[in-house]
């Protein structure tokens, strides 16, 4: 192996891995039930909005549809980087395909950069990079939810959690790795960016809670 196959394998992981996650479920199942979900309730093609306008039958297939993704790209980031002649390959692989799975959920190209926020999409990009962290910070998400009915604080909060359950797991487990670390920082503080607006209704009590009727 020599660096210009792991550079080639890097390439095409970082592209596989950010088309995969351009795919625009939310979008697609808008177009499926014959409306187009960015000019409904909030105009994000995440699952929360696709569950508010169209259900929670099209939402939660639009979660698990995101959730794939980030899985997907991990488990098949050594799968390519051995085709490309990678006998063993680093984690730098997996590294890649979570940011750029996570990437292209948020800037899809086939919507003009303007996608989702993230959350499944990193959800199971984390529970394939670092199931135990995803545990926990899909158990903090969870509480808070519940606690309030705000889907983006869980959100928030949760995002804001995940570099210090990393570190925990990493303690935990006597495991030292740095490069994931770094690499879940960017992309929690990319989430938490991309609630700002979320974040601005929370400060000023005008954000919709998730009612427990809802369907």
């Amino acid at each position: 192996m020599d660096g210009h196959e792991t550079t080639l394998g890097l390439i095409c992981v970082a592209a596989l891995s950010y088309l995969l996650g351009s795919i625009p479920s939310g979008f697609i199942a808008g177009k499926l039930a014959g409306v187009d979900i960015r000019k409904q309730g909030s105009g994000n093609i995440g699952a929360t909005n696709v569950l508010r306008v169209l259900g929670k039958g099209y939402g939660y297939a639009v979660f698990l549809a995101d959730f794939g993704k980030g899985l997907t790209a991990i488990l098949l980031a050594p799968v390519l980087a051995r085709r490309f002649g990678v006998p063993d390959p680093s984690e730098i692989f997996q590294i890649v395909a979570a940011v750029f799975v996570v990437l292209g959920n948020a800037f899809p190209v086939w919507l003009r950069f303007r996608g989702g926020k993230g959350v499944a999409t990193s959800a199971g990009m984390l529970f394939g990079l670092v199931p135990a962290a995803a545990v926990i910070v899909i158990l903090i998400w969870i509480i808070i939810f519940y606690a309030t009915r705000y889907v983006s604080l869980a959100s928030i909060i949760a995002s804001a959690a995940l570099p210090f359950a990393v570190i925990g797991v990493a303690y935990w487990t006597r495991t030292s790795r740095p490069l994931v670390l770094y690499a879940i920082i960017g992309l929690s503080t990319m989430v938490i960016l991309r609630h700002r607006s979320n974040f601005v209704r929370l400060t000023r009590g005008t954000e919709q809670r998730f009612d427990r009727h809802e369907n």
